[in-house]
């Protein structure tokens, strides 16, 4: 291994990290929390990690950023959650991580209205092909698939690609750093989503040790802790190697509810997944010259950063 490529291997470790915690979502949604309670398993997550991150970098919004962070915190954290979860509960862990990967074609689309910016035909092609492969996944297993939870993630990775978006338009405040700016997010998301799961779901739910131990995980590991750690890496790796660790996301969902939960995949469904998740990735190791990814100051907003996204 090169040494440019060995002294950056820690980094590359502790960043992979968080998506591969982000991958066991579905199998602790499923297996350790109470059924249907998508809007409470979402507040949980999401209010106390905030919370945590707020008491943590001691930094509140100034000025317009009030209304930013709390449209930021919608998309990415209070429509994103609660749906995500949704689809959780009503598809097996590796489908509804693979239907999250049109996200590339999403955001596509909307950085040619958001940022002026054309889609480069690598993008395309792209997601093109990731999305042949969720729809070899989901056509063929349409008898099994849930419809409403098809439905949920597709909702939710438009939310997330709209916030992304955003969160690129809008860059962060000058001296701000990526953990306040995800604590606004959660925050804001975690309020927003309260009154919304008192409203539908009624009072919380009895919670036994399981559900206790569940939740404690999702809330420090899968979002407090991962952010930090993904938010780091950006900082450290160049944008191919933190788009590269994406796909361990899904993998790892996938892996997770076939040798824990008994999940079964047909050989198409395989052959899907690897093409959506490889055309990804054959689509970010083509690009070059590409330096580690700057923090977005007030300075640098109008920066032409490439997105990453992954499933959290």
């Amino acid at each position: 291994m090169p040494a440019n490529r060995s002294a950056h291997l820690p980094a590359i470790l502790l960043t992979a990290l968080a998506p591969i915690s982000w991958g066991t979502t579905y199998a602790v949604t499923t297996e350790f929390l109470p059924p249907d309670r998508p809007l409470f398993t979402g507040l949980l997550r999401a209010l106390p990690a905030g919370l945590f991150l707020l008491a943590l970098t001691r930094v509140l919004p100034r000025g317009a950023w009030w209304w930013k962070a709390a449209v930021l915190g919608a998309l990415n954290i209070g429509a994103f959650f609660p749906l995500l979860f949704l689809s959780a509960y009503r598809l097996p862990g590796g489908m509804a991580a693979v239907v999250g990967s049109v996200g590339p074609l999403f955001v596509a689309g909307l950085a040619t209205v958001f940022l002026g910016e054309r889609p480069t035909v690598r993008t395309l092609l792209t997601g093109i092909a990731a999305a042949l492969g969720v729809s070899l996944v989901v056509l063929k297993a349409a008898g099994a698939l849930d419809t409403v939870g098809v439905l949920a993630a597709l909702a939710s990775t438009a939310s997330m690609s709209t916030g992304t978006v955003l969160t690129k338009r809008w860059g962060r405040p000058d001296g701000v750093g990526p953990l306040a700016l995800t604590g606004w997010q959660l925050t804001a998301g975690g309020l927003l989503i309260a009154p919304l799961a008192l409203l539908v779901e009624g009072a919380p739910p009895a919670l036994d040790g399981r559900a206790v131990g569940g939740y404690l995980y999702l809330a420090l590991a899968n979002t407090a802790v991962a952010y930090w750690l993904w938010f780091r890496g950006i900082g450290r790796l160049t944008a191919t190697q933190v788009t590269f660790l994406g796909p361990l996301s899904p993998l790892t969902a996938a892996i997770v509810g076939w040798a824990a939960l008994g999940q079964a995949l047909t050989p198409l469904q395989l052959a899907g997944m690897g093409l959506a998740f490889g055309a990804t990735v054959a689509g970010q190791l083509r690009v070059r010259g590409a330096g580690a990814v700057p923090a977005l100051g007030g300075g640098a907003r109008k920066a032409r950063v490439p997105v990453v996204l992954s499933r959290r």
